[in-house]
């Protein structure tokens, strides 16, 4: 099994870098490949190493323009240069079986939001989860049930996001998923 996990290319604030290392290292311990971005820099170097110094598998997929910026992971099991960002996203989710999102900026986001959109549409059944390690996405999560409640999200898509603080927790849930069978064409 693989997870492809978004992170980003920051450190962020206090306890986010430890946490996206010890993501890297409890997937490696599982048996759990890693799929990410392909950087040696911020949330996304921390989650290779981790994975890496436990004996993980760690599949990197980046632009070649990233590439250029020198911010490429030379230690990886596999690197996949890729001419763009879509040809990135395509490529983690072709070589992932389900997908964590860790705290992150604006491409964590758009990385999560595509993968959890396409899952809406039934393009793929593979569990999408937040781990909300310091409750960052508390507030997102009350948007999304602003969404439910304006009736612009229906309730087995808000409910199909897997959201834990707990890493061993999420997943269990991850391992445990089961994709809802409510159509979004439906009324209701």
């Amino acid at each position: 099994m693989r997870i492809c996990v978004f992170c980003g290319s920051s450190t962020g604030g206090d306890g986010y870098l430890e946490a996206a290392r010890a993501v890297g290292r409890t997937l490696a311990e599982r048996g759990i490949g890693v799929v990410y971005g392909g950087a040696k820099v911020g949330t996304m170097g921390a989650v290779a190493d981790g994975a890496l110094a436990a004996g993980g598998e760690v599949i990197g997929v980046i632009p070649e323009s990233l590439v250029t910026w020198e911010v490429a992971h030379d230690g990886l099991t596999e690197q996949h240069i890729v001419d763009g960002l879509h040809a990135r996203k395509a490529l983690m989710a072709e070589l992932s079986d389900a997908f964590i999102a860790l705290p992150g900026g604006v491409g964590t986001m758009e990385e999560l939001f595509e993968v959890w959109t396409w899952a809406q549409l039934g393009l793929h059944t593979k569990p999408v989860g937040l781990l909300d390690v310091n409750g960052f996405y508390e507030h997102l999560l009350r948007f999304t049930d602003t969404m439910v409640e304006q009736g612009f999200l229906r309730k087995p898509y808000r409910e199909m996001l897997l959201v834990d603080a707990d890493l061993p927790a999420l997943l269990d849930r991850i391992a445990e998923y089961q994709p809802p069978t409510y159509k979004w064409s439906e009324k209701g």
